[in-house]
């Protein structure tokens, strides 16, 4: 026999009685302890922590229901059988209260029965068990996901701020051009972002960006973004590169930083460059919908070019456009999480919804807010970065 063999407590106070019960069950493979008095029973609980109890209720010496309560407080997982010569079904019903799992009519005509009723017992004493484990193991795990949860949600306001402390002043003017920015934040750190900055005396720079999905690696990417702008900008300053200057070449830059990233993130990019001593827009768009749209003396339309998205394409294309700017107009860009708010399905109809709302040329954030109902949101699915360009 194996200490690896179950081990099961017998109270019984007749000793010829135990002593039978004992040999059969040793002969069954158990390692059985006998105990004839209460205080025994308490003593061997403690010691030898069965995983089965075997209880005569007949015992005169005995309070039963005083064992049973012990063995129900202190040893939830050990099932109990109960025995009496009785019969009586109160007997049966205070056994089952207190957490016994079987019930036993002496005399046992065949010692079987008691086989069968131990081995029934310990099975369920096991599952018991399994359960008890499965269920700490899972709070145990959960507490772990909590805890996981609330780090989470630390590093994501975190990231927030830093991401917000990023952006350029609001409302900038560069000669007689203003330069306006909004991002209507999700729940998640996302990848909108946008920048605009001045080059030399005669050219302002911006661009409005959005990273694939979402997330601290969303949210990076946008740094890598703004830094390598920033890199081009010292590059023209104080190395000849003129770089910074042409929107299709930025794309490339951005098109090869983000492959070399290798962490499967790609965005969409719009990127222009206003010449302010010759009045013109030079621009390119890397697959960023929805395009940016021009309202001047009433109409509103959008401003045409296409692109791969940076980050998806080795040999990817891109094309710049030039733009003679209106005497007066509003150049309005989004992210494409208008595009989730906006009161019209599929893309072609959310695009003219766009049209026709900006067609007063709403020469504000405010304005474009109202006009497409933005503040009534209570939260948004998706960021949605709103870069406005007026004169």
């Amino acid at each position: 026999m194996t200490t690896a063999n179950p081990a099961i407590l017998l109270i019984d106070n007749d000793d010829n009685e135990r002593e039978r019960f004992v040999a059969y069950l040793q002969q069954q493979g158990y390692r059985v302890y006998g105990a004839g008095t209460l205080n025994q029973a308490l003593s061997l609980l403690q010691e030898q922590q069965p995983q089965l109890v075997l209880c005569d209720l007949n015992v005169p010496t005995l309070s039963e229901q005083k064992l049973l309560q012990a063995i129900e407080s202190n040893f939830t997982r050990c099932p109990v059988i109960v025995m009496s010569s009785g019969g009586v079904m109160a007997d049966v019903v205070a056994a089952l209260r207190h957490g016994a799992s079987d019930f036993l009519v002496r005399p046992l005509a065949d010692m079987e029965v008691l086989a069968h009723a131990v081995k029934r017992a310990l099975e369920q004493g096991q599952l018991r068990q399994q359960n008890q484990d499965y269920r700490e193991q899972l709070e145990h795990t959960n507490q772990e996901l909590q805890a996981s949860l609330q780090l989470l949600k630390q590093d994501q306001l975190a990231g927030k701020q830093v991401q917000r402390k990023m952006l350029p002043a609001n409302n900038q003017q560069f000669g007689d051009i203003t330069f306006r920015r909004r991002i209507v934040p999700s729940v998640y750190l996302s990848g909108d972002f946008i920048d605009y900055f001045t080059v030399g005396d005669d050219y302002v720079v911006f661009f409005i960006a959005d990273v694939s999905g979402h997330g601290a690696s969303s949210a990076f990417l946008t740094v890598l973004l703004k830094n390598m702008f920033a890199r081009k900008r010292s590059d023209y300053l104080r190395r000849d590169d003129n770089t910074i200057l042409s929107p299709k070449s930025m794309l490339d830059v951005a098109n090869r930083n983000l492959l070399n990233t290798s962490i499967g993130k790609h965005a969409t990019l719009c990127v222009g460059v206003i010449n302010l001593k010759d009045n013109n827009l030079l621009y390119s768009v890397a697959g960023h919908l929805p395009l940016p749209i021009m309202a001047t003396a009433g109409k509103a339309n959008y401003l045409p070019c296409e692109g791969m998205p940076v980050g998806l394409f080795e040999h990817a294309q891109y094309s710049e456009n030039t733009l003679l700017l209106p005497e007066n107009f509003v150049l309005t860009f989004f992210s494409d999480g208008i595009l989730e708010v906006v009161e019209a399905e599929g893309v072609i109809a959310q695009e003219q919804f766009l049209l026709d709302k900006l067609q007063a040329a709403p020469n504000s954030i405010d304005g474009v807010v109202d006009a497409l109902s933005l503040s009534q949101l209570v939260e948004a699915p998706d960021d949605i970065a709103l870069l406005l360009i007026s004169r």
